[in-house]
């Protein structure tokens, strides 16, 4: 079982900069990013397998994830945000070592934390 939990959600003006923590209770081969607006899906943002990283269209030159293994921390570097970025951000992992953009295969999840972008 692992657990995650994630910090660094808050208020900010469009343009700004935001910076979002998953820290795990274990090693994990999988570090992911979702984000859900209210009445939609939960959709992916970013995630990173061995170093190797990979972005939501949406975020891509804007977002940043990264992690710190000996932390069991995976971070997530919004920048440029805007008012659609609005959302609760979860992160998730899984139990193996397969990448997914799809939620309905992660396994585990923290309680997310909400980003809110005002215009």
């Amino acid at each position: 079982q692992v657990q995650l939990v994630e910090s660094g959600g808050g208020l900010v003006q469009a343009g700004g900069s935001l910076r979002l923590s998953c820290s795990a209770s274990g090693r994990t081969s999988v570090g992911s990013w979702f984000r859900q607006a209210p009445g939609k899906e939960r959709e992916f943002v970013a995630g990173i397998r061995f170093g190797i990283t990979y972005y939501a269209d949406s975020v891509k030159g804007r977002f940043t994830i990264s992690r710190d293994s000996a932390k069991n921390t995976v971070y997530l570097q919004m920048n440029s945000l805007k008012p659609e970025d609005t959302a609760v951000y979860y992160c998730g992992t899984v139990r193996g070592a397969t990448m997914s953009r799809d939620p309905r295969d992660y396994d585990y999840w923290g309680q997310g934390t909400q980003v809110t972008v005002s215009s």
